[in-house]
């Protein structure tokens, strides 16, 4: 039966996890191939839950068969399944990387808080209730806490303690917003909030607001948006690059918040709360574009210009987000898929190319081993997060674009997604030309007087997963048409909130 595979992609890092820590960390080999097995099922697992969610039904799976709103219930729409694929396939990729580049070497619980992170992310985006998605980002600070200082170094412990700190601000205000909710409607139950709210069984409609309002707040803090953005450029620039890769679906946790609750919980006629997500989001989208953009621009290091190329992005993954419609939530979906497989791969080229340069300031340096290869593959990431075409970026943005086309809307969204977009064009090519092109001669090492030694070409395993992932947004270019029917069904879906109810409640919605 489908509906026990629900489970699967929490229980699945669960259980190997602790293995992984307490029984193989001495041996790097058993690790490895565990971890590798454990995310090739989880891949295998993803995919048969797509398939299963794309007949467009919402399953809700029980643990300990106790009726929703009283126990633990997991949900699989369209929306999870593919948030769920997305995230199991991105981690089998970094994890190969990382196993190529010797990443997991430099530290023993590499594997553990690898699975204990895709047991986070996949149970946030599966949890049909607000507590449990506190308690998933719980697991995603811990285990990324753990995974951003592996290596050590002054610098990464630093940037490790501003990220866990602002984060447990951001989990302290989400208790607060449980506790608010709990009080006034009674429930953490997404689809038993919408239903009270909307049966107006709750009296005080101003404890309501300040609870989705404090949502809102934690959730922009996840996604990195304008004015709470700062944690981020320090923490992806000084992470491994491999982790830094496979943080780019965590600020998609935000994002996939905000548009889950926000639509299921929250929103017209639900206890005067339709108009918190779009009178704040809006505005903070287009400063959030402003402020990607501008960072890019002003990068003087290759990582901060990566940093910075995301929050870009997250602008304009939730300008169309805060539009709150089918179709702009469609082309929502279809740029996070893209925006997400592009910053990894940015992340994932530029730790190859670390690798062989002397420091990763953005001013001329020494030819390195096949800069040739390395230069063409940044050339494709660069179209890929610029949004030029030929790749998926272009389609993207013009999907935003047709999407905003309220009288509201239009001017500001427009000017902001073009006006960043060239920014960042400049900035990635001012980039390109110090990294690949402006080069000086070889000299020794002032520390030993002696020539420096080249680092090797990076062989075929190491630019395997970089060339996988630009593939994927080739593909997902190529296949725009069927991608965009699957997610016009998705965000359909994602709106039909009586739907949502039925499935997860087990009656229909009432009033």
């Amino acid at each position: 039966m489908m509906s026990h595979w629900i489970v699967v992609p929490v229980l699945l890092p669960a259980l190997l996890a602790p293995i992984l820590g307490f029984v193989m960390r001495h041996d790097i080999t058993m690790a490895r191939i565990a971890s590798v097995a454990g995310s090739v099922v989880l891949v295998a697992v993803a995919i048969g839950l797509t398939i299963a969610a794309a007949d467009g039904e919402t399953e809700a799976y029980r643990l300990g068969n106790w009726p929703a709103p009283f126990g633990i219930v997991l949900v699989l729409d369209r929306l999870s399944a593919i948030m769920v694929l997305l995230t199991s396939v991105l981690g089998l990729v970094v994890l190969i990387h990382a196993i190529a580049t010797g990443w997991d070497e430099r530290g023993r619980h590499f594997h553990a808080l690898f699975q204990f992170q895709l047991m986070g992310i996949g149970g946030a985006f599966l949890t049909g209730d607000v507590f449990n998605l506190f308690v998933f980002f719980e697991v995603l600070l811990i285990a990324s806490y753990g995974l951003m200082i592996h290596g050590g170094g002054r610098e990464r412990m630093r940037a490790g303690l501003q990220y866990v700190v602002i984060n447990l601000a951001g989990s302290t205000l989400f208790l607060f917003a449980l506790g608010v909710l709990y009080a006034s409607v009674g429930t953490l139950n997404m689809a038993d909030i919408a239903l009270r709210l909307q049966d107006g069984t709750t009296e005080d409609a101003s404890l309501i607001r300040v609870a989705a309002m404090l949502l809102m707040i934690v959730f922009a803090v996840k996604a990195a948006l304008f004015p709470v953005q700062f944690w981020l450029p320090g923490t992806y620039a000084n992470a491994p690059a491999p982790v830094a890769a496979l943080f780019a679906i965590m600020t998609k946790v935000g994002a996939y918040a905000i548009i889950r609750v926000h639509t299921v919980s929250f929103g017209p006629g639900l206890g005067g709360t339709e108009d918190i997500a779009t009178t704040w989001l809006f505005p903070a989208s287009i400063l959030t574009i402003a402020v990607g953009a501008l960072g890019v621009l002003g990068a003087r290091q290759f990582l901060p210009l990566v940093a910075y190329s995301v929050i870009g992005s997250m602008g304009t993954l939730m300008i169309a987000v805060a539009a709150f419609t089918p179709q702009a939530t469609a082309a929502a979906l279809y740029y996070l898929l893209h925006s997400t497989l592009a910053a990894a791969a940015l992340f994932l080229l530029a730790d190859l190319v670390l690798a062989r340069r002397d420091g990763q300031a953005l001013s001329p340096r020494p030819a390195i081993a096949g800069a040739g290869l390395l230069a063409a593959l940044f050339f494709a990431a660069a179209i890929a997060v610029t949004g030029m075409p030929p790749l998926s970026g272009f389609l993207g943005k013009l999907l935003v674009l047709d999407a905003l086309r309220a009288p509201g809307q239009i001017g500001w969204a427009w000017s902001a997604v073009l006006a960043g977009s060239l920014l960042t064009i400049v900035g990635f090519a001012r980039a390109g030309s110090m990294l690949f092109w402006k080069v000086t001669q070889a000299g020794p090492d002032p520390a030993t007087d002696t020539p420096t030694e080249p680092q090797p070409t990076p062989s075929v395993m190491q630019v395997a997963p970089t060339m996988i992932l630009l593939a994927m947004l080739a593909t997902l270019a190529v296949f725009a048409g069927p991608v965009m029917a699957y997610f016009d069904d998705t965000a359909a879906q994602v709106f039909d909130r009586p739907g949502y109810i039925e499935a997860v409640l087990g009656r229909q919605e009432e009033g």
